[in-house]
């Protein structure tokens, strides 16, 4: 892949990251897909606490959500191999409703993209 390739359509391929992520979590993937995916040393910030990628697997293997919007995605670019998706998510789960601006730091590395770091802040 090219430097061009990485580059050309940067915040739909984000975009398209982050929902996989997303689906991962409603299927009942989230805890594979994110051990898979983050970083060594990546972090997710979520409200009352901070976890390291091991905290966010374990936290992940009986979690999901039953759907999910993403809504006003925009990018913040971090160079050519790394960039900050930034968007509102509204997600359900039986009667329980969830809605936070949400942030996820995506870096290239070993040939995919690799979350090194997510944060949301309830709205």
């Amino acid at each position: 892949m090219s430097l061009s390739d990485l580059t050309d359509d940067l915040p739909a391929r984000l975009l398209r990251e982050e929902r996989a992520g997303w689906e991962a979590l409603r299927e009942g993937r989230g805890a594979a897909h994110y051990g898979r995916k983050m970083t060594t040393d990546g972090a997710m910030i979520v409200p009352g606490a901070v976890l390291d990628r091991q905290q966010t697997v374990e936290s992940l293997r009986d979690s999901g959500w039953d759907d999910f919007e993403l809504h006003e995605p925009r990018l913040v670019r971090l160079g050519d191999h790394a960039g900050v998706l930034v968007y509102r998510a509204v997600a359900t789960r039986g009667d329980v409703r969830y809605e936070a601006w949400m942030s996820t730091t995506y870096l290239w590395q070993d040939g995919g993209w690799k979350v090194a770091a997510h944060q949301q802040t309830p709205v």
